[in-house]
């Protein structure tokens, strides 16, 4: 049997799933504070606990419903009927939400602001009923060798969900169509969105067979059992060595700190713009959508890189870069208290220093694993990541309440100068071990 190829075409139809759900938390990170500060006049402390609340979940619901879907066997397969239910009830729940926004700026009641709470937190529970099944249908129908040639696919899919949202909102709410007025109303934008969801969702459900798909995975699997990364000892197990459990620590570690460093942007971002620049939504969106379109054209060239001179010295170049963008943008802000265009080119640094980082560390968090645990490293990546993202809404409202916007940038630039002092002491999981394989893998990776 010949070694198989990756179906672009295919891969790109299940990444529609992971579109949706991009374009979904990028306007839920971009808006949902916006509502909680200005229209509730929540302070930025308990709006950043608000914007935690999905990562809380997610480290509980992530898990739970990956988990049942693995034990889940219906007609449509073991992953759809998640997707399924979960977007059909998140877009029902998340078009209350602007409905609820205008009430309140009609006629305040705090019954109001409590079922606003109380719907966002069941649409954050849908939302976490299909993430984790939309992730793994991925590599429920790919081959392993193929995963990390759809996963880059895949991210580029979430990317363009990310900017399909982004160009909306600048379109929808530029600053001639917001000026002046006392509130905003983003029913549409929410309905745009929920559009989008929808149509992904049609996508996959009539054009995605996940078992027929899922059966060819395995077929090729049973075919090439050359291809398993798994090494068995004389006592029939696998261990990692102390220095690669240390690498794998600080390598989390380093994960960690720079999601919490670029979260806060992510998250703050729209509300400090429109704070200290005077900038409208649709204005402070078109600089996320050019970082993002930064990355976008970047995720090759950085894999690219990182095949020339190595994972972690294509990370550090951009941690550095990031790092010096968040500092750049401070200095900014201590000068003038106006947006000026020429920003437009950090937020594009911004981009591609994100991919650097962001398309090279799961691949390095994977290299360090015995082949039969690629699932369960993912697992620590994405529990470190989010776990990041738990706390840096909080950390980064609480100083924003009580210090200031001003130190917005400060808290994120040094929270990734950190992971650029802890990836110092990860010394395994580069590229140049490709050629190895399982705990062989280990003997020389420093």
């Amino acid at each position: 049997m010949e070694k198989a190829k990756l179906n672009v075409k295919d891969t790109v139809l299940v990444g529609m799933a992971f579109l949706s759900i991009c374009a979904f938390w990028q306007m839920y990170n971009s808006v949902i504070p916006l509502i909680l500060t200005n229209t509730f006049h929540l302070n930025e402390t308990w709006s950043g606990v608000i914007m935690a609340l999905d990562n809380v979940l997610a480290l509980f619901l992530l898990p739970l419903f990956g988990g049942i879907s693995d034990r889940t066997k219906t007609r449509i397969g073991r992953r759809r009927p998640f997707i399924l239910f979960g977007t059909i009830s998140a877009v029902v729940l998340m078009l209350m939400l602007p409905l609820l926004d205008d009430s309140y700026f009609n006629a305040a009641a705090t019954w109001k602001l409590v079922l606003f709470i109380g719907i966002l937190g069941l649409l954050l529970i849908a939302m976490g009923t299909y993430r984790s099944p939309a992730v793994a249908l991925m590599p429920d129908v790919t081959p392993k060798p193929l995963r990390s040639q759809a996963n880059a696919i895949i991210n580029l899919m979430g990317a363009l969900g990310g900017i399909i949202y982004l160009l909306v909102a600048t379109v929808l709410y530029s600053e001639a169509r917001t000026a002046g007025k006392t509130h905003v109303s983003y029913l549409l934008l929410f309905s745009v969105v929920a559009g989008i969801m929808l149509v992904a969702l049609l996508v996959l459900m009539t054009l995605v067979d996940e078992p027929k798909m899922y059966q060819a995975a395995q077929d090729y699997e049973a075919a090439h059992p050359e291809d398993s990364l798994t090494v068995v000892d004389e006592s029939g197990e696998e261990s990692l060595p102390a220095p690669v459990k240390k690498s794998l620590a600080f390598l989390l570690l380093s994960i960690a700190f720079w999601f919490i460093g670029y979260n806060a942007i992510e998250t703050w971002f729209t509300t400090y713009a429109n704070h200290m620049w005077s900038m409208s939504l649709g204005s402070a969106s078109l600089c996320l959508t050019i970082a993002t379109a930064g990355a976008i054209v970047t995720y090759i060239p950085s894999g690219t890189l990182a095949s020339k001179i190595g994972r972690k010295k294509t990370i550090l170049t951009g941690v550095v870069l990031l790092a010096s963008c968040f500092f750049a943008a401070m200095v900014y802000s201590f000068l003038s208290n106006k947006f000026h265009p020429a920003l437009y080119a950090l937020f594009v640094l911004v981009g591609v220093a994100w991919a650097f980082i962001n398309v090279n560390s799961l691949p390095m968090v994977v290299e360090m694993c015995k082949g039969s645990d690629v699932g369960k490293f993912t697992g620590y990546y994405y529990t470190f990541s989010m776990a990041a993202q738990t706390v840096t809404p909080i950390l980064a409202g609480a100083l924003l309440n009580r210090v200031g916007y001003m130190s917005l940038f400060p808290y994120a630039g040094i929270a990734v100068a950190l992971a650029f002092v802890t990836m110092q002491f990860v010394r395994h999981g580069d590229s140049h071990a490709a050629a190895k394989k399982g705990l062989e893998a280990f003997e020389d990776m420093d």
